[in-house]
């Protein structure tokens, strides 16, 4: 068994001994990008498994060690966490725990200050905890090399890419399971090019990206008139079907088409508030620097992205980082950074004017940054945009499914009353002066 070895603070380290000994446990949020982190994690020789358990199992878990007045992804994440290792199987001293941490004034900072004290109150503060951060915390045992942050940023893209065309072909598809199929096919064959040391490259991925597109392209489906609807709010939520009580399934359900920003923008934005920063209080001129180079080298996979789903010419493609800070100009300034900061609200007025005025945003029950940028701003957006139709949604351990759904379903209700009357009044002839 490896030896357990702590730092001068007292906290567990996470031991090159461990890196061979030790199961290395995920939190579920993307399934197809988390999917694909996980294979460039074992690449670079961890074992890791991804976790997905869910269920009231993992709520009464995270009730039970994380306070219920504590952000609501903090204690889903820790439930799943503390679940998997009572209820999977997993020997708990011979696993470790991965979890992110930005160093910002929010939840990817706190999680894992959270996870640790809920360890110890469980009794299992030997399980080490492992920060994905740049220089935060340290391990011997892992660390986010140069070539393996490039690998994280490709498979970044190609989830998101795969999430983005399987989101406009589900909706419409002649027989129900060929987009999910298609998803799986091309999950199984990314990973298997990564194992082979392909598609790991910008050439290989620019030519993966249009392989993509002409595959979603084939699978048969009927244009129709659906209810676009845009999903934006605290990441976690906004992205984990435990998180948000399986809301693209709902939606799709209700015959609308569910519209999901990717994540490459909010990891952009995370880049870009290290260069706000320092143009707003000051630093490093050298941190800087490298924070733009880093930030260019991402914008550039991200507009690799975007050239795919245009050449297509099937696929609708998002606006890049640019054109959402542009939009958000005049509403919410830099220094507007705490959870997802100006993003949010930015996310909005993209959907907005690329046609999708219906929007639920999804937000942690008494997160205030979210409450700030995302409901806190949905009256000045309405004043601007007459036509958008926004609900904002809580999500807590507490608030009823049936509840949620049922404002979801009003807003969805508004929206068809919209389209109605905007066909109506393009029906009508116009009048003939005599």
């Amino acid at each position: 068994m490896a030896k357990l070895v702590y730092d001068e603070t007292g906290r567990l380290l996470f031991t090159k001994e461990m890196k061979q000994e030790y199961t290395i446990l995920m939190p579920q949020m993307l399934p197809i990008h988390f999917g694909m982190f996980r294979k460039m994690l074992e690449l670079e020789g961890y074992k890791v498994d991804q976790l997905n358990n869910q269920g009231r199992a993992v709520v009464d878990e995270g009730l039970k060690y994380v306070h219920n007045d504590t952000c609501v992804p903090a204690l889903l994440v820790i439930g799943q966490f503390l679940d998997a290792i009572k209820t999977q199987g997993y020997d708990p001293h011979k696993v470790a725990l991965l979890i992110t941490q930005t160093g910002g004034g929010c939840r990817a900072s706190n999680y894992i200050h959270l996870l640790r004290k809920a360890l110890k109150k469980a009794g299992m503060d030997y399980i080490p905890v492992i920060s994905v951060s740049f220089g935060l915390e340290k391990n011997p045992g892992f660390s986010l090399t140069i070539p393996l942050v490039r690998r994280l940023i490709y498979a970044m893209m190609y989830g998101d890419l795969i999430m983005n065309v399987a989101n406009q072909v589900r909706p419409y598809e002649n027989h129900s399971g060929d987009t999910d199929a298609m998803v799986e096919k091309w999950c199984t064959e990314l990973v298997d090019r990564f194992t082979h040391g392909k598609g790991m490259s910008r050439r290989q991925m620019r030519s993966g990206f249009r392989e993509i597109c002409d595959d979603f392209k084939t699978i048969p489906y009927t244009p129709c008139e659906k209810v676009k609807v845009g999903v934006v709010g605290e990441i976690y939520i906004k992205f984990s079907a435990l998180g948000n009580n399986n809301l693209e399934r709902f939606l799709l359900s209700e015959g609308a088409e569910p519209v999901v920003p990717g994540l490459t923008d909010f990891i952009i934005f995370k880049i870009y508030n290290r260069v706000a920063d320092v143009d707003i209080y000051g630093g490093s001129k050298l941190k800087k620097f490298v924070c733009r180079e880093f930030m260019a080298y991402v914008q550039a996979c991200q507009h690799d992205m975007i050239d795919a789903l245009k050449e297509s010419g099937r696929f609708d493609a998002p606006g890049d980082f640019d054109q959402l800070h542009r939009l958000v100009s005049g509403y919410l300034g830099d220094g507007c950074k705490m959870g997802e900061g100006w993003l949010l609200t930015a996310e909005m007025l993209e959907l907005i004017h690329s046609g999708t005025n219906n929007i639920v945003c999804a937000q942690p029950f008494g997160c205030l940054p979210n409450h700030i940028v995302g409901k806190g701003m949905v009256r000045a957006l309405k004043d601007h945009y007459p036509n958008s139709n926004i609900v904002a949604i809580d999500y807590d351990p507490s608030a009823t499914e049936i509840n949620q759904e049922n404002r979801i379903k009003l807003m969805l209700a508004n929206a068809k009353g919209m389209a109605k009357r905007a066909a109506s009044e393009q029906a009508e002839p116009e009048a003939v002066a005599v």
